[in-house]
């Protein structure tokens, strides 16, 4: 895969964690925004359903995608992610997108 790297990660909170989740989600966002290759960070949460979370992510290519994994700031998510949600992460490519 060339050219820019789209994640999105759905995210759904254990029984009695989604405070917890949301903690985690939001204490990744300013330091993934501040990774070099990184074009965006954003956290959603589902508006009929406030257990389920979605990260929509944005890196320049696979290797900054790749760096984000290596960051310790990720190595810390993906230590306390199993405690606390199921998730689905969905790596994309571009089809058709409009440039901005």
């Amino acid at each position: 895969m060339t050219g820019p790297v789209k994640v999105f990660a759905i995210l759904t909170a254990l029984e009695g964690k989604a405070a917890d989740l949301e903690a985690l989600l939001r204490s990744m966002a300013e330091p993934s925004r501040a990774e070099e290759g990184n074009l965006r960070y954003d956290l959603w949460q589902e508006a009929d359903n406030p257990s389920r979370f979605v990260l929509d992510e944005l890196y320049r290519d696979v290797d900054a995608a790749a760096a984000h994994r290596t960051s310790p700031h990720y190595q810390r998510y993906l230590s306390a992610i199993g405690d606390l949600a199921v998730r689905m992460p969905i790596v994309v490519k571009s089809v058709d997108v409009a440039q901005p």
